[in-house]
């Protein structure tokens, strides 16, 4: 499995890990300030993106894949589903990871009965049925959640609806294997195998990723940091970018 990557800038090695239906065109906006001062790579997950062709598997093949293109010691920074990927790339391949960035990131996306800070199995159920009847359609619903309740929301919601097809639209397969990792992996019990270098970053106003599950992160991985917006929903990283990029930059260094 070959993934798409786009590396800028020099410095120390950053990578970036995007969204379940996206590509790593949304860290446009934060990828100059970014490149400006690290080696960006920026990686589009297995069917999604200019990596439409890659295979997808499980979230470990992901992993793997993703391991087998960046520098030993990176830094990760993961949103979302790239958060999930960010953690488990990191139990996996610990020589590849330095710190990490969490961003709207969850150890385990589905409720379940001792952890209510999750989405309902009924979202995910109809978020897998409408990219059967209306794939467009589902996938422009999904980026109005990711902004819902936080502040810029519609600046938000404009911006990442005109480039979500901008790399094509992925395919329904990808998507649908690439939910079941949302709906399949709970990485709870790994959580304090994680590096003890890691920045937990959320809007508390998030729709998607309780922020309870950011707070529970931040406790159970050694010496982790929280940094918690109280009007930013899904996408820190758009909405309150300058804050963003000077937290990131002043804890990775």
């Amino acid at each position: 499995m070959s993934l798409h990557v786009e590396s800028t800038g020099s410095g120390s090695d950053l990578v970036l890990l995007h969204g379940w239906g996206l590509h790593s065109g949304v860290w446009d906006e934060v990828l100059p300030a970014l490149s400006s001062r690290y080696r960006v790579h920026a990686i589009d997950l297995p069917g999604h993106g200019h990596s439409a062709h890659a295979r997808v598997g499980t979230l470990d093949d992901a992993c793997d894949a993703i391991a087998a293109i960046i520098p030993e010691r990176s830094d990760v920074c993961g949103w979302s589903l790239g958060g999930l990927a960010a953690q488990r790339l990191a139990q996996l391949h610990p020589e590849k990871v330095g710190a990490l960035a969490l961003v709207g990131a969850t150890p385990c996306f589905l409720q379940r009965s001792d952890w209510p800070h999750a989405m309902r199995a009924a979202t995910l159920d109809e978020f897998a049925a409408g990219l059967h009847t209306q794939r467009e359609a589902t996938l422009k619903s999904f980026v109005r959640l990711n902004a819902l309740h936080g502040a810029h929301g519609r600046e938000a919601v404009r911006a990442f609806t005109t480039r979500l097809f901008t790399r094509g639209v992925p395919d329904e397969g990808a998507l649908r294997a690439t939910l079941g990792w949302l709906r399949e992996c709970d990485l709870r019990a790994q959580a304090a195998q994680l590096p003890r270098r890691t920045l937990v970053l959320h809007g508390a106003r998030d729709a998607l990723v309780p922020a309870a599950a950011a707070r529970w992160l931040a406790q159970s991985i050694p010496a982790a940091q929280l940094l918690e917006w109280p009007d930013a929903a899904h996408i820190p990283f758009f909405t309150h970018r300058e804050p963003f990029v000077a937290a990131l930059e002043f804890f990775l260094g």
